[in-house]
């Protein structure tokens, strides 16, 4: 045969490629633009620059503060700094004389808190959220979405779910057994916040929680950074570090750790160190506690 003719397969496998390359070819086209939009749609923070913690309450942020953190509901986005926004997706917030938070124990679906079990041993008045079904999770971040939408709103540029460990609260208790779920239902359910959170436009931190692998933390839930508390005192800031490089924002509550994170000039230099009280109180209070290195 002579070899410029093409027999009749050859033409019809010649015409399928003519179609289905320029295809593909379109179709990465069409998946790196979406890629490249989402990570385009939130901003992240400045590592290592002056942090502070006021999740108890607002107050003028100290000198040269670049990154704080303040409460979804009764905080201000910061106008000269890095707001986060801080929200307790994983427990119930106490229920407070006067206030009508949607965070409130009295205010959750009674279905998503898990009441016979009794508030957190470390924190009364915080009642973990039942995130042990799909379908409980779907409708425990549908809860959440509108506590999300108002720190958008405000002007925050990141969200930190707090009491991503929650499973872990009551072990070492004789109601451990009765946790209806453990650390692949909370990372299941940190998926549904991140994305929210993503969709929104904000950056979503991993709050505490070493214990999550790079697969866990940045690729089932898609977590961009870290707020560590205490990870000098109990030794894993560089545990956090191997997840997000200098994006981990320490807060430690006891002078001594404090004072041993700041002298270690490798994370020094690197990440955010803040030293505040353990309420986290704001300045006249007594207790009040803020320094920076």
């Amino acid at each position: 045969m002579n070899a410029d003719v093409q027999s009749p397969t050859a033409r019809v496998l010649a015409a399928v490629f003519s179609l289905v390359i320029p295809m593909m070819m379109a179709l990465a086209l069409l998946l790196g633009s979406v890629g490249t939009t989402v990570a385009a749609d939130w901003e992240l923070p400045t590592a290592n620059v002056r942090f502070d913690y006021q999740i108890g309450g607002d107050y003028p942020l100290p000198a040269g503060v670049g990154v704080v953190s303040r409460d979804w509901f009764s905080g201000v986005a910061p106008k000269s700094a890095y707001g986060i926004c801080y929200v307790n997706a994983y427990q119930t917030q106490i229920d407070e004389p006067g206030v009508d938070r949607p965070d409130e124990k009295s205010n959750w679906p009674p279905n998503l808190v898990l009441t016979a079990l009794g508030d957190d041993p470390n924190w009364g008045g915080e009642y973990l959220i039942d995130i042990s079904t799909p379908e409980k999770r779907t409708a425990a971040a549908d809860w959440v979405r509108p506590m999300l939408e108002v720190c958008a709103e405000k002007g925050f540029k990141g969200v930190e779910f707090d009491n991503l460990d929650s499973w872990t609260r009551f072990q070492g208790t004789p109601l451990a057994s009765q946790v209806s779920f453990g650390r692949a239902e909370a990372v299941a359910y940190a998926a549904l916040l991140v994305a929210d959170a993503h969709e929104l436009g904000m950056a979503a931190a991993q709050k505490n929680t070493v214990e999550l692998s790079v697969a866990e933390a940045r690729t089932q839930a898609g977590f961009d950074f870290a707020i560590a508390e205490e990870c000098g005192r109990y030794k894993e800031c560089g545990r956090y570090r191997a997840l997000y490089g200098n994006l981990v924002f320490v807060i430690e509550y006891r002078k001594k750790d404090f004072k041993k994170d700041c002298g270690n000039k490798k994370l020094r230099r690197n990440v955010s160190i803040t030293l505040r009280d353990r309420n986290v109180t704001t300045p006249g209070s007594g207790t009040y506690v803020y320094r920076a290195c």
